[in-house]
């Protein structure tokens, strides 16, 4: 369980503390039932959320993790359907806001907590589909991922053997690239999506020369926004890291990054969160 007098896990939870004021004030001020929702104020909702949800794995916050997860596929269904918001559904949505505040003011006692209820509730957020329009946000480029289609694959590593060792690996799902620093990374980045040729799957490291992976993440998403693709249909980003990177790891969810690996990489492992983005069967 998370220790309290670990400054990792302080400064966690205090960010976590200012991201979930926020949210709520951008819940609050969200348009209901006449036009679809704002997405700048939908992107820091899920910003933040997102930024909850990927940190909790290393603290062991089991409840908080679960709740933000649910909120975050809530939100990418929000934003990807362009949805118009009911008043019951945006106050579902503050439901679990307040109740995610509560777990994180009481960490040492939340993976306790008996939180069905308000995942339940935001199952139930958009099952009958009736407030959807413009399913597929105009402009967007279209991902082949899946079903069949070799993936297009980015690779961001300084280290030689690591770099060998993904390429080797990957290879055989498709298309591989490599880059040896953020700025490579980026760069690539952009000339696939001036191709329409745009990368299902992004490896980066963190801790590179020229540009670190943090960046590069931040440029990437900012890529797919100026070309209309939201960060949560666009590539799937995996930041590999080594221990010592934790606090860099965390703050990399802020830029939208989807999961991370450890160092030394298990392979079963991101095969495991292939299958999870549905990358592969």
């Amino acid at each position: 369980m998370i220790d309290l007098d670990d400054e990792l896990a302080r400064d966690y939870l205090a960010d976590c503390r200012e991201y979930l004021a926020a949210i709520e004030a951008d819940l609050l001020a969200l348009p209901m039932g006449g036009a679809p929702a704002d997405e700048a104020r939908l992107s820091r909702v899920y910003r933040g959320v997102h930024f909850i949800w990927g940190g909790a794995a290393f603290f062991d916050l089991i409840r908080i993790r679960e709740l933000a997860h649910k909120m975050d596929q809530a939100l990418t269904l929000v934003r990807s359907q362009n949805a118009v918001l009911t008043p019951e559904q945006v106050r579902i949505l503050i439901s679990a806001t307040d109740r995610m505040g509560e777990l994180i003011r009481h960490p040492l006692v939340s993976n306790q907590v008996n939180i069905r209820g308000i995942l339940d509730e935001l199952d139930r957020l958009f099952i009958h589909g009736e407030s959807f329009i413009d399913p597929a946000p105009t402009g967007a480029l279209k991902h082949p991922r899946g079903r069949g289609n070799p993936l297009r694959i980015l690779l961001a590593e300084d280290d030689f053997a690591c770099r060998l060792l993904l390429q080797t690996f990957l290879s055989r799902y498709g298309e591989c690239h490599a880059a040896v620093n953020g700025k490579e990374a980026v760069d690539a980045f952009r000339a696939a999506m001036e191709r329409e040729e745009p990368y299902d799957l992004i490896c980066m490291d963190i801790m590179m020369p020229e540009m670190d992976g943090r960046e590069a993440i931040r440029q990437i998403r900012a890529t797919e926004e100026a070309y209309g693709i939201l960060s949560t249909s666009g590539a799937k980003v995996i930041m590999t890291t080594t221990v010592e990177d934790v606090k860099e790891v965390i703050l990399c969810f802020k830029e939208l990054c989807d999961a991370y690996l450890m160092k030394p990489i298990d392979l079963a492992e991101l095969l495991g969160q292939m299958r999870l983005y549905q990358l592969i069967p």
